[in-house]
């Protein structure tokens, strides 16, 4: 069993915060005694995931009511890809918990396609949501963080910790991901750019890289049992992801005991893929 109150008394937004990695990591934030703050699209399909993703936060905080120390589940909708979201949700966090200490830019979006039919259509939309939903909602958090006071020394005297979801496709190339990588070799970027510009306000910056992790935005593709035999023979732990993987490495990033002197990161979560791509 892992430790818990890691997070406690921390508030964090997190953008996709009801599906895949968003979702496992929203719960384990919820766990470790962080409020926490999601933001879904609004649509039909999406009320079905905030259902579950609030009945189970529910059991967590049931189970761990001796203790008191579950986070507060609360959510807001909006398309990040709109440059009003991100104030938008920063400014829901603060007036529903005070501060905002930890943002998690995760929401993203992977359509798979032929490079040599790919429509502008495709490769506007991915980067206005993987690309320009990560700097509008990340320049808002930052905004928020540099303006407010910093944690007590004790807590590690920080203002924030924000972290860029990317993926190992920052890494290397995909053929049918021409649109896609590039948008999360930006997320990287902009998390090294924070990091050297956010640091004098005591914000730490830094990416998480996935790697072949199932959810629902590659869940079709890894349904062909040769795709999918083929991708964990290639991975050294001999598994897809599941995520709950990113969960762990999220918490650590955002806790200033464990992570205070990361900046600039990027935080490889693959199962051993990368060091083993031939």
């Amino acid at each position: 069993m892992s430790p818990t109150g890691l997070l406690r008394g921390k508030t964090a937004i997190i953008t996709g915060g009801t599906t895949g990695i968003g979702r496992a990591i929203a719960l384990e934030y919820l766990r470790q005694g962080c409020n926490v703050v999601v933001n879904h699209l609004g649509l039909a399909r999406d009320a079905g995931h905030l259902a579950s993703l609030e009945r189970e936060a529910g059991a967590l905080a049931e189970a761990a009511a001796a203790a008191g120390d579950v986070g507060v589940l609360d959510h807001l909708a909006g398309d990040v890809s709109d440059p009003a979201t991100g104030p938008a949700l920063v400014r829901h966090a603060v007036a529903r918990f005070g501060r905002l200490d930890v943002c998690v830019s995760n929401a993203g979006i992977c359509e798979f396609a032929e490079f040599l039919t790919l429509g502008g259509d495709l490769w506007a939309r991915t980067v206005r949501t993987n690309l320009d939903g990560a700097f509008y909602v990340v320049q808002a958090a930052a905004q928020q963080m540099a303006a407010q006071a910093p944690a007590p020394a004790a807590e590690g005297g920080g203002r924030g910790a924000i972290i860029g979801v990317s993926s190992i496709s920052a890494l290397v190339g995909g053929g049918r991901q021409a649109h896609y990588t590039p948008t999360k070799a930006g997320v990287l970027s902009l998390m090294q750019s924070c990091a050297v510009a956010l640091g004098p306000h005591a914000i730490r910056c830094n990416a998480l890289l996935p790697g072949t992790v199932r959810t629902q935005l590659n869940d079709a593709d890894l349904a062909d049992p040769a795709k999918r035999a083929y991708m964990e023979g290639r991975i050294p732990l001999g598994r897809t992801g599941d995520p709950r993987d990113l969960a762990g490495p999220a918490v650590f990033l955002a806790s200033d005991y464990l992570s205070g002197y990361v900046t600039g990161a990027q935080l490889l979560v693959d199962g051993g893929l990368f060091v083993n791509l031939q």
